[in-house]
C-alpha cells in the first residue's frame, strides 16, 4: 500500500451489509509488513457453495493450483488470504506451504482442507513465513465479524485504497445481497478475473450455477480491464454463496428467476474492474475505450485492449497530448480486421478522422480540453461488421516506475 492516494480513488466507501453465513477478520501477521494488517480469513457456514475463474498464465503460483483443484468439490468453509508474498516460483516449499496453511485453517474452523481457498499476493520469488500464518488462525477465530472494510484493506500491496462494492437483487421476490472486494493495482492484465477478487452473497444456488455466472461475469468486467498489460501469476476470483436466504435453491444456470441476480452481479464486477483501473500504479486519468464496427466482439476486444495496452496511447494521456496518431497505429498492429479508410476516431465525444482522414475544419481546441480531465473517452469505428466492446485502464506516467523500479526495495 502506497501513501498517497490515487487522485481517482472515490471520495467515499460503501457500507457494505452482513451477509448470513459469512464472518470475516483480519490480522497483523507480519508476513512483510510491520504496521498494517497483512492477512484476511473469511469464514463460511456449512452449506456454502463455491466458483471461481484462475489466471491461466503457466507460472501461476501455489495457491491458485490449490484453488484450482478445490474448486472442483463445489463447497467452501475458508478463505485465506495474505499480502506481501505471493508464494509463486517457490517450488515444492510453496506447495507444501499451501498444504499446512489448509491443514492448519480446516483444523481452527472445523472443515476439510480441500473446502479451504487461499491467496497469496506480493512478492516473487519468496518463502512463504507459513508459521506466521498458521500462528495468526487462531487469534483470527476469536474475532470474526463482518467487518468488510477492514477485509479490503489486508489484501492490498501497492493498492492506494480499498475497493469494495454491494448490490442487491430478488430471486422468487426473496431480496439477496451481493458483496465484493478486490486488490489490484499493478502487473494487472487478467486472463480470466484479476488480481485478488472475492464475491460473498446469501443467494441460494447450486455450485455449478456459481461457476458459470461467475466466469461470464468476469469475461464482461475484469477481462475488459488492463492496467500494464501484464497478467499476474496469482489472478483468483472467487464467488460464494451461502444458501441462506429463504428461496428455492437456483439449479440450472437458464433459470428465468435469475434474471436480475446476474444484472446484479455483472454491475459489482464491472464497479470492481473499474476500480482497479482508477488505482492502477501512477495512475492520473482513467480511460474508458469503446470499439465498434469490428468483425465481431472478440475481434473489437482485442483492438480496445490493443489501444488500452499501448505505452503510447498512455504516456499521450498522460501527458494530456490529443496525438490521436497512436490510436490509429494501435488499431492496427492489433491484427484485426480493420478499414483504414474506414475508420472513425473520437475522443470526448468530438470527431477526430472519418473516412481514413482527419475530418474537415477539424479543432483540436474541445479534444485538448478533454484530456486535461480525469476521465477520458475514446471511441473508435472500425468500419467493418458489428462486433462492439467497451475495455477500461488508466494512463502510464512515471508514477509508474517509482513504484515498480523499488517495489522489492
Amino acid at each position: 500500500m502506497t501513501g498517497a492516494v490515487s487522485p481517482l480513488a472515490p471520495t467515499s466507501y460503501p457500507t457494505l451489509p452482513a451477509i448470513a453465513g459469512v464472518r470475516l477478520a483480519s490480522h497483523a501477521a507480519g508476513i512483510r509488513y510491520k504496521v498494517r494488517s497483512d492477512l484476511m480469513v473469511a469464514v463460511l457456514d456449512a452449506g456454502t457453495t463455491v466458483g471461481g475463474v484462475l489466471t491461466r498464465s503457466l507460472t501461476a503460483s501455489a495457491p491458485v493450483e490449490s484453488c484450482r483443484a478445490n474448486l472442483k468439490g463445489g463447497t467452501g468453509r475458508v478463505l485465506v488470504v495474505n499480502a506481501g508474498n505471493a508464494n509463486t516460483f517457490t517450488g515444492k516449499r510453496g506447495v507444501a506451504d499451501v498444504d499446512t496453511t489448509c491443514a492448519s485453517a480446516a483444523a481452527v474452523f472445523g472443515c476439510k482442507p480441500s473446502e479451504v481457498f487461499v491467496s497469496s499476493t506480493g512478492t516473487i520469488g519468496v518463502p512463504l513465513p507459513v508459521d506466521k500464518i498458521t500462528e495468526a488462525l487462531p487469534q483470527i477465530s476469536a474475532k470474526l465479524a463482518t467487518d468488510w472494510l477492514d477485509a479490503a484493506k489486508a489484501t492490498m500491496t501497492t493498492d492506494t485504497f480499498p475497493k469494495l462494492a454491494t448490490r442487491t437483487a430478488k430471486i422468487d421476490g426473496v431480496t439477496v445481497t451481493i458483496n465484493g472486494f478486490c486488490k489490484g493495482s499493478g502487473m494487472i492484465a487478467p486472463d480470466m478475473g484479476t488480481m485478488l477478487a472475492y464475491v460473498f452473497t446469501d443467494a441460494a444456488l447450486a455450485a455449478p450455477v456459481v461457476q458459470t455466472l461467475i466466469a461470464t461475469g468476469a469475461d464482461k468486467s475484469f477481462n475488459c480491464m488492463t492496467v500494464d498489460s501484464d497478467t499476474s501469476t496469482s489472478d483468483t476470483l472467487l464467488m460464494f454463496a451461502t444458501n441462506k436466504a429463504q428461496h428455492a435453491q437456483v439449479t440450472s444456470v437458464d433459470d428465468a428467476r435469475l434474471a436480475e441476480f446476474r444484472a446484479a452481479l455483472d454491475s459489482l464486477l464491472i464497479e470492481l474492474a473499474q476500480l482497479v483501473a482508477r488505482d492502477g500504479e501512477g495512475a492520473s486519468k482513467f480511460i474508458e475505450i469503446k470499439v465498434t464496427g469490428a468483425e465481431h466482439k472478440n475481434g473489437a476486444k482485442r483492438i480496445a485492449l490493443s489501444i488500452a495496452n499501448s505505452p503510447l496511447v498512455k504516456t499521450a494521456v498522460a501527458g494530456e497530448d490529443a496525438n490521436w496518431g497512436r490510436i490509429v497505429m494501435a488499431v492496427g498492429k492489433a491484427g484485426e480486421r480493420a478499414d483504414r479508410d474506414k475508420l472513425t476516431i473520437s475522443v470526448g465525444g468530438v470527431a477526430i478522422t472519418h473516412n481514413g482522414e482527419p475530418v474537415s475544419n477539424y479543432d483540436e481546441t474541445p479534444v485538448v480540453a478533454h484530456m486535461k480531465g480525469k476521465n477520458i473517452s475514446i471511441e473508435v469505428d472500425v468500419g467493418i461488421g458489428t462486433g462492439s466492446a467497451t475495455v477500461w485502464t488508466c494512463d502510464l506516467t512515471h508514477g509508474y516506475i517509482d513504484i515498480n523500479g523499488s517495489y522489492r526495495t
